[in-house]
Parts: structure tokens; C-alpha cells; sequence
């Protein structure tokens, strides 16, 4: 059976630049909120622009979660893309304490901002291996990727950890779990790197 990968609508995100960057790689995505169609995916990707809090609200409205979480439970492979990291954590303190997935104990939490470190955390920044994964297969310590955003992920399972940035303190900017590798920043922002990373992700399927 032809492999399909499927990006998960759930009424925000930058959908459309995540599908450009794959047809840019020459894989071609559907958009969906269908249950049936994530069911049937042979991978999702999960891209994320917005609120943790409205994330959840909408998963819980088009009643996405329970297939989200049978769909990972089965042990396809799963990209998670900024938001798309988060929702994956036990609960988020932005505006409020809500609950995620849950498939990663942890929080996620904001930035404490300094006169050296404004908060949204924006633009280029550099990444530093903690552990040898598929998907970072010919990414390199100090390379760039783009980041927007001001919130972070704290596991409390350290082995999770794929990579961390610098930015006033080292955070966890991608992490990797069995099938579930997601990223805090936007590899469809990322030129070369970041190509090579959805590559990486088609390779995986």
C-alpha cells in the first residue's frame, strides 16, 4: 500500500508553508480533520502556530485527540512542529494551566526575559546534539534552524532530548520519543537544514 502523509488541520498553524516545504522535497500531504483519514495516514505531521490553550480546545472540538493518540499508540511515525512539540507535554502554563497529550511528562513554560534575551524568541539560532537520531541524520552541532515562540519544553524524562539552543539558557528545541520526533523550531522556515530534516522524515515512513 502506497505510503500517505497527512497534516493535521485543527483550524490554525501554518498548514500550507508545512505542505510547500514537503512538495518541495517532492512528497506530496493532505490536509485533513478527518478521522478516517488520519486513521488511514501512514504518517502525520503536526505544525503549529498559536495558543497551546486553543490547540487542545480545537483537537477536543473536531474531535481529533482520541485519533491522534491511536494513531501514535500504533507506532507511526509522528513530526511534531513548534505547537505541535508542545501538545505532545503533560500541561502548558500559557495563559493558565492546561493539559496536552500527555505522551511526554513535562511542562511547558515561558521565557524569563533579560536585556539580552526579548521574549518572543525570534529568528535564527543554532542547535547542539544530545543524542544521535534518524532525523537529525546530516544536521550538525551549531548548524541554524528559524525559531518563533515564547514558550519551551521542560521533560522530565531527560533521555527525550534530541537537541538543545542557547538562548540565555540551553533549551530543549527538538525532542524524540520511539515514533515521535518534534522540533521548536520551524524546519520549513530552515533552508537546507531544514529540508533535510523533512527528508529525513519522509525516510522514516
Amino acid at each position: 500500500m502506497k505510503s500517505k502523509m497527512v497534516i493535521v488541520d485543527y483550524g490554525m498553524g501554518n498548514l500550507r508553508s508545512v505542505q510547500k516545504a514537503f512538495e518541495r522535497v517532492g512528497v506530496e500531504t493532505q490536509l485533513t480533520r478527518s478521522k478516517k483519514e488520519i486513521g488511514r495516514a501512514s504518517a502525520i505531521v503536526f505544525p503549529g502556530v498559536g495558543a497551546f490553550k486553543d490547540c487542545m480546545e480545537n483537537l477536543e472540538k473536531y474531535g481529533l485527540v482520541e485519533p491522534l493518540l491511536r494513531f501514535i499508540e500504533k507506532g507511526k511515525p509522528y513530526l511534531g512542529i513548534c505547537l505541535g512539540l508542545q501538545i505532545l507535554f503533560s500541561e502548558s502554563e500559557e495563559f493558565g494551566s492546561h493539559k496536552g497529550l500527555g505522551l511526554i511528562k513535562g511542562k511547558v513554560v515561558k521565557f524569563k526575559p533579560d536585556p539580552d534575551h526579548k521574549v518572543p524568541h525570534m529568528g535564527w539560532n543554532t542547535i547542539e546534539k544530545k543524542k544521535e537520531v534518524s532525523l537529525l541524520q546530516n544536521v550538525e552541532n551549531g548548524d541554524f534552524f528559524y525559531f518563533v515562540h515564547s514558550y519551551y519544553v521542560v521533560p522530565e524524562e531527560t533521555p527525550v532530548i534530541s537537541t538543545l539552543t542557547p538562548y540565555g539558557i540551553p533549551f530543549v528545541s527538538s525532542i524524540c520519543k520511539e515514533n515521535l520526533f518534534a522540533t521548536q523550531f520551524h524546519p520549513e522556515k530552515s533552508q537546507v537544514k531544514g529540508l533535510r530534516i523533512l527528508e529525513n522524515f519522509v525516510k522514516s515512513i
